[in-house]
């Protein structure tokens, strides 16, 4: 390693210390040195420095007690503190709270100090390397995510169309004139509408930051109901609500995770089922609101139980996009919330959610 490629502090309240680090060391390190903890400081300051050492024994601060005041302001540098005397305590405490790479006891071997500064510059560049990639890694899935809002959003226009096309066919009553072809398209269209829903879901809850406002209850599931089964003239729901507390919230991503969960309690139900039943329970308490979805349709196989919220799991009769309860599971880990499942295929799914109350 040549000179300039490693910038190294020497913190020590001995001079010939200082010196004597500098004789040994300056043909292969960019060399700093300080008398004091405050002159170590106004050097990080203006120096991008890289690996620091500091004495533990000095006046007015420690070695231990600097690294922590410069944890948070400059967290990059790898430390490396020099001990003359042993001080487990101390010792211990240091490496609990990340503040030091290794430590080396007084007089140092050149050969085993210059090891480990080269080990510590290898783990400074190591965590550079990994926030950069990191950093890189979330505009590429940034910019990525933006392609996939646009391009959804750019389709759903033509593809509302041609649904407002359907309509119309139904409306002038040659739905039936061409065969199935009208039915075929309206499913086809229907079902790409459906999954473009998902992907604008997953973008935003992905993207939206949370804003907790008053929710009624008593307003907000009907209105969900009413929506998701609009076009569903078979299954029966009863909603239970108890809201004599009042509640704050995200109202988007409580819409997201109640409207898929209904939306699926009504989609996988048994077609042979007579008499199609979802059941929604809301108890709102001062600290959190407990939800219940209880349908008696097809149910869940107990081996499908653990990957139903993976995000593109489909079982054999999941005709879906494999997304639904995957952005449930994700909108209630932004807020906070949790979710249980119990399913049998004779007698159908409960899911139960809590959210707490952000007030």
């Amino acid at each position: 390693m040549s000179a300039p490629n490693v910038r190294v502090l020497y913190i020590d309240d001995e001079e010939n210390n200082l010196q004597a680090f500098k004789a040994s060391f300056r043909r292969q390190y960019e060399i700093y040195t300080a008398i004091s903890a405050a002159e170590g400081l106004k050097v990080l300051q203006n120096i991008s420095i890289q690996v620091i050492l500091a004495d533990q024994k000095m006046p007015g601060t420690t070695g231990v007690e600097f690294f922590k005041s410069i944890t948070d302001t400059y967290p990059d540098p790898i430390r490396i503190l020099l001990t003359g005397y042993t001080d487990i305590e101390a010792l211990a405490d240091a490496i609990n709270h990340g503040d030091i790479y290794r430590y080396i006891t007084k007089p140092w071997n050149d050969l085993e100090l210059h090891n480990s500064i080269k080990n510590a510059y290898d783990a400074y560049k190591a965590k550079i390397d990994l926030r950069n990639k990191v950093a890189e890694l979330e505009k590429t899935n940034d910019e990525l995510n933006r392609f996939i809002y646009s391009i959804s959003h750019e389709l759903r226009a033509p593809l509302v169309s041609s649904m407002g096309i359907v309509n119309l066919v139904k409306m002038e009553g040659l739905y039936n004139s061409s065969g199935e072809y009208w039915s075929l398209i309206e499913t086809c269209s229907n079902k790409l509408d459906y999954y473009i829903q998902k992907t604008l879901q997953y973008y935003k809850n992905n993207k939206t930051i949370s804003e907790n406002t008053a929710i009624d209850f008593h307003k907000l599931v009907p209105e969900l109901v009413e929506l998701y089964t609009y076009a569903d003239h078979e299954t029966t729901f009863s909603v239970d609500i108890h809201q004599n507390e009042e509640f704050y919230g995200d109202v988007f991503r409580i819409e997201v995770i109640l409207g898929n969960l209904i939306s699926n309690a009504i989609k996988y139900q048994k077609e042979t089922e007579v008499n199609k039943r979802v059941s929604v329970n809301v108890n709102v308490r001062r600290e959190q609101v407990e939800i219940s979805i209880i349908d008696n349709g097809m149910g869940i196989l107990n081996e499908h139980l653990e990957k139903i919220f993976t995000q593109f799991f489909k079982s054999k009769v999941n005709q879906g996009s494999g997304l639904g309860l995957f952005i449930v599971k994700e909108a209630l880990n932004k807020i906070n919330g949790k979710i249980t499942v119990s399913s049998d295929p004779a007698e159908g799914t409960t899911f139960k959610i809590t959210i707490p109350n952000a007030k």
